[in-house]
């Protein structure tokens, strides 16, 4: 008989409560802690089936529904990609990745809210304004961006990835500039553009009083300190990636499928928990994309995956220019217009993530599907409490 996969939550069940009582936690990641810990199980309460040909009955229990949860995300991804879909132009698509020194990230990690702000706020205009720029584009162009925060073994790497049509609308809005085959625009440019914009933006809220500076970071109120900080950093080459172009809508699709609702590690690459240590798969991208295995204590493991957890209600994808909500259907019409392309793209089938199925089959006579015929009230005296703090909410 095949083992149950390992899960985060197990991780979590197993040493939550020791990572808790021994690391500070924000309210959020408190949370998600619990919700992760409670997800599918009797804490959360469910629903009780029973099969209306052999009469086999099983209790399902209900989803956390929290961000952060691996086992969560298939609906709203498939939902999401779904209103998406109708957005999608018949062009060739760029993928652009936006990424903040290394040096920076304890300060972001202290004022995530203010500083994954200014990250889309710097991204959308550096690439507003390049493409605008008649020595590059020289087009309003539109675009969507999305936060992740973690590398493949769940270290602390804040970035944006920005999905671009390959071109834009003239400044008079009267003719589809198309982009050069295989090159949207200047990486070099991007990147300084990107830097001169975002260090702008955290001077401001340095001087304005909008971030928090604490603990090894408490010296930098000193604004001597402050300017010898982030002299180094103004003098880097900050990293601006830009990959080859997606040939299709579909494609667009497939890759948007793996990257908008995805959170820091998914139970597929957790191989073992044994004697406190936990084992998982991960990509090394500085070696030819090879499957590697590394392996951290527990405790190391739950302080990594928590890093990533977002402030409460934190936007983590966001429309720009031709694509922001206010005018993205008018926008569209207009471009399939000049594009000669009247009709939106849809999505078939097989090119978007299914929401999980509420057809079941049952597992004893898989002759019929099994129907609801009651609900499970939630159990909090259940061996997985949930770990909410009064704060929490």
């Amino acid at each position: 008989m095949q083992q149950p996969r390992l899960e985060v939550a197990e991780v979590l069940r197993s040493y939550g409560d020791e990572y808790l009582s021994t690391h500070p936690v924000s309210g959020q990641q408190r949370r998600a802690t619990s919700d992760l810990i409670a997800c599918r199980t009797a804490t959360l309460g469910g629903h009780r089936r029973r099969c209306t040909s052999c009469g086999n009955e099983e209790i399902a229990y209900n989803s956390c529904r929290n961000r952060h949860c691996p086992k969560c995300q298939g609906k709203k991804q498939a939902l999401w990609l779904q209103a998406r879909s109708a957005d999608l132009l018949e062009i060739p698509y760029f993928h652009i990745v936006f990424t903040l020194p290394e040096a920076l990230g304890p300060l972001v990690l202290q004022n995530q809210r203010v500083l994954y702000g200014l990250l889309f706020r710097a991204t959308a205009e550096t690439l507003l304004t390049i493409a605008r720029d008649e020595k590059h584009l020289g087009a309003k162009i539109g675009f969507t961006a999305i936060l992740h925060t973690w590398g493949q073994t769940l270290l602390y790497h804040p970035h944006v990835h920005c999905v671009v049509p390959a071109g834009g609308l003239s400044p008079d809005a009267r003719q589809w500039i198309a982009a050069r085959e295989g090159f949207f625009l200047p990486v070099r440019v991007l990147s300084r553009l990107f830097r001169e914009k975002y260090l702008a933006y955290l001077r401001e809220a340095y001087q304005s009083g909008d971030l928090v500076l604490a603990g090894r970071l408490e010296n930098l109120r000193e604004e001597r300190a402050w300017r010898t900080y982030l002299a180094p950093i103004a003098k880097q080459d900050w990293v601006v990636y830009a990959k080859p172009p997606f040939g299709s809508p579909a494609q667009v699709l497939k890759y948007l499928a793996r990257y908008t609702h995805r959170v820091a590690i998914s139970n597929r690459r957790l191989i073992a928990l044994e004697d406190g240590m936990v084992a998982f798969s991960y990509k090394d991208y500085k070696r030819g994309h090879r499957r590697r295995v590394t392996r951290l204590s527990a405790i190391e493991f739950i302080r990594r995956f928590l890093l990533h957890v977002l402030p409460r209600s934190f936007m983590r994808i966001r429309h720009y220019g031709l694509l922001a909500n206010r005018m993205r259907r008018e926008n569209l019409r207009l471009c399939r217009r000049l594009l000669n392309s009247p009709i939106a793209f849809e999505a078939d089938a097989e090119e978007t993530p299914e929401a999980p199925s509420t057809n079941w089959l049952c597992p004893v006579c898989e002759q019929r599907t099994l129907l609801i015929v009651s609900t499970v009230a939630p159990s909090f005296g259940s061996p997985e409490p949930r770990m909410n703090s009064p704060n929490d909410a």
